[in-house]
């Protein structure tokens, strides 16, 4: 089989290149985990009461409880790197999407430094503001030398000449 051949029947490719198909399929398997993880928990319990339940002649009270520890241990850490497996399930998800949204900025942020280097390249002229038309020798807002501001200052105001 050709790994490039465009008929060969690839399972996972809808499922890897869709972020939802992703999300879903590793919930899922996170749920099929979890449980298992709950037969795992009533397996260690009933476990460590058999286990530590199981006293020989001659023992002390301590001693099935010596015995039973690593039976214990080991079930503890296949619980331990099952929940650290669903985590991990978890966070592959998050990350997927996360890749899909990266691609998307990353387009976006290309084209937004492309119109800002074709900028760069050719400035555009400024247009001179429009203001209003000058009416009866007025100067420009902003000039030193304004209109009366009220009826009062009409005989206190002077043009330069």
């Amino acid at each position: 089989m050709n790994s490039n051949d465009p008929t060969e029947h690839r399972p996972f490719s809808d499922v890897a290149q869709s972020p939802e198909a992703t999300a879903r399929y590793l919930a899922d398997v996170q749920r099929v985990l979890l449980d298992i993880g709950k037969s795992l928990e009533t397996l260690a319990i009933e476990t460590r009461v058999h286990c530590r339940g199981t006293q020989v002649e001659g023992d002390r009270w301590y001693h099935a409880r010596l015995r039973a520890r690593p039976v214990e241990k080991a079930l503890g850490d296949v619980l331990k790197s099952l929940n650290n497996l669903t985590d991990g399930l978890e966070k592959t998800a998050y990350k997927r999407r996360a890749h899909d949204e990266g691609v998307v900025n990353t387009t976006r942020d290309r084209k937004v430094k492309a119109l800002e280097k074709e900028r760069k390249r050719h400035p555009q002229i400024p247009a001179a503001p429009n203001y209003p038309p000058q009416q009866g020798g007025q100067q420009a807002p902003g000039s030193a030398y304004s209109a009366p501001a009220s009826i009062y200052d009409l005989g206190q105001h002077r043009e330069s000449a």
